[in-house]
């Protein structure tokens, strides 16, 4: 028997949230593993480029590479955010991740489309920002009082990434490119302009690895984060709307964090606990999930009375 669009849509969406929480996790595995960013990155866009670009070539859909956008998106979006984002990872653990970086890319994408785009803040935005400001103000006293330092070196690097991923998603957004064309544009540009840098220039430690965690990790990164993620939560969105699909994948580094304190044996104290919780109620808005029930059941009650 056939699923129906909506189950569809939920197989989809848990399928995107399993990746992108295990992209949490398996970032900060690097550190432990010893696997620097430098080979990661490379990695993973050598992977995609060897599965990506032969598909386009034999479908004859290459051309829009030529073009400035897709350029432009690996730049960002690829390269400058992969080498931040593995980078911190070195320096903090998952549940800085959650805060820093997945949870301040909802503002961070506001305040760029306003930027650039001239988009005005909603009062949704404001109460986002409200909340978030004062979430991290209460977090940093409490950081600072714990270790007498109210954000690291990854916090940093974290929120660089957010900066950047929250650039490259205005920008798919300006461009107009379809989600097929920005994930190809983004793994093989990157890996045509990284690799070759990657090869010639920078360091390498290759031989430091377990050669099964480096398989893993490749493998996981270049086909399951750049290629099947994008498709299934792009399918996602397509059955259950943009609104539902990203606030349910929001909750993934969020528990991925959680996750990381049994599966990592990682530290949560209490600053990371509201921290965690203040910002993952700033990046869902949960209070909109309320007026969308509450609009539900109104035009339900209007279709009863019409009925009747």
């Amino acid at each position: 028997m056939a699923l129906s669009d909506r189950a569809q849509g939920y197989f989809f969406l848990i399928t995107t949230m399993c990746i992108w929480g295990g992209f949490t996790l398996t970032a900060r595995l690097n550190a432990l593993w010893h696997i620097n960013t430098w080979d990661i990155v490379a990695l993973r866009f050598s992977l995609a480029f060897l599965i990506l670009m032969p598909i386009l070539l034999y479908r004859r859909e290459a051309s829009f590479l030529i073009k400035k956008e897709p350029f432009i998106l690996a730049m960002i979006g690829g390269v400058i955010y992969c080498l931040l984002a593995y980078s911190a990872f070195h320096y903090a653990p998952t549940a800085h991740a959650a805060i820093f970086l997945n949870g301040c890319i909802p503002i961070c994408t506001a305040i760029v489309a306003f930027i650039l785009m001239k988009q005005a803040f909603d009062r949704h935005t404001w109460a986002s920002l409200i909340i978030m400001i004062t979430v991290l103000g209460i977090m940093s006293l409490l950081m600072y009082r714990e270790s007498g330092i109210p954000f690291g070196a990854g916090d940093g690097l974290f929120f660089l990434s957010a900066i950047f991923w929250a650039i490259f998603t205005v920008l798919l957004r300006k461009f107009q490119l379809s989600a097929w064309q920005a994930m190809c544009g983004v793994a093989i540009w990157s890996a045509v302009i990284y690799v070759p840098i990657y090869v010639l220039f920078l360091p390498k430690n290759l031989s430091t690895p377990e050669p099964q965690h480096l398989l893993f990790q490749t493998i996981f990164h270049g086909i399951f984060v750049v290629i099947i993620a994008t498709l299934t939560y792009v399918e996602a969105i397509k059955r259950l709307g943009a609104f539902k699909a990203g606030s349910i994948t929001n909750l993934a580094p969020f528990l991925a964090a959680i996750l990381a304190v049994p599966l990592l044996n990682e530290p949560l104290s209490i600053a990371m606990l509201i921290g965690l919780l203040g910002m993952a109620i700033g990046a869902l808005q949960p209070w909109r999930w309320l007026r969308r029930q509450d609009a539900l059941s109104q035009k339900l009650e209007q279709q009863k009375k019409q009925s009747s």
